[in-house]
């Protein structure tokens, strides 16, 4: 089996289908998977949800999911996270709020938990460094586990008592064997690793390997839609940077 990984797509189809595009140019999946925040941030939330849709995507919640289903406070969110949900919410068919009211907040499928936060906190927790890894591997039940949420690749490995980090890149693949693993697949919207291409993952079980890929995209298509919806400047911005 091959698995595409998606993550914090944040309601940038253009990057979306820069990736799927690249996914294809790849060979396909035989599933894909996304690992939360469909939505929030950016200016297209209806036409992402319809593309995982159709893709039969299987989909866990991220915070900005919940929050556009008022599931969670919005006093939860920063400034201009906050502005794009309540943006968000009025975009949104009754189909699309559905949807996302369905999205289980983690999943363990084929070895791996499925979840957009951390298996401790699966909406709100970030795994960025060795110390939250480390409290987080005995939440896990399945040998691997799949994290978004930072926005940024890197994987975490425990072996015995220790627990290091390990940077994911394009050219090198990561072997999964007995040892656990936390993996993030970093961003496909909204990219914090101080590159703006999008970010995804894909997995072949028979080979073991998971690999990182980058998709360049028009970054000045998704600006202009976000600045012609009223989003908040710095949105945008970002973008060009991933930051």
């Amino acid at each position: 089996m091959r698995y595409a990984i998606l993550s914090d797509i944040h309601s940038n189809a253009v990057a979306l289908m820069a990736v799927l595009e690249d996914l294809e140019r790849r060979g396909g999946a035989d599933e894909l998977w996304c690992l939360g925040d469909i939505v929030g941030y950016g200016p297209d939330p209806h036409r992402c949800i319809e593309l995982l849709r159709r893709l039969k995507c299987v989909c866990i919640s991220g915070n900005h999911d919940l929050g556009a289903i008022e599931e969670v406070s919005l006093a939860s969110f920063n400034p201009d996270g906050a502005q794009a949900i309540r943006w968000t919410m009025r975009q949104l068919s009754a189909e699309d709020a559905s949807f996302l009211s369905r999205l289980p907040p983690t999943l363990e499928k084929d070895g791996f938990t499925l979840v957009h936060g951390s298996p401790r906190q699966p909406a709100w927790e970030y795994i960025i460094s060795l110390s939250s890894a480390q409290e987080n591997f005995p939440c896990i039940q399945t040998p691997y586990c799949l994290v978004g949420h930072t926005h940024i690749p890197i994987a975490f490995k425990k072996e015995g008592a220790s627990v290091s980090a390990i940077p994911l890149s394009e050219s090198i693949g990561q072997v999964l064997g007995k040892t656990p693993l936390i993996l993030n697949p970093g961003s496909v919207g909204q990219p914090r690793d101080n590159d703006p291409r999008a970010s995804y993952a894909t997995y072949d079980s028979g080979s073991g390997i998971f690999r990182l890929h980058r998709v360049v995209y028009d970054v000045k298509a998704v600006q202009e839609r976000i600045f012609n919806a009223g989003l908040p400047m710095r949105l945008a911005t970002r973008l060009e940077h991933g930051v």
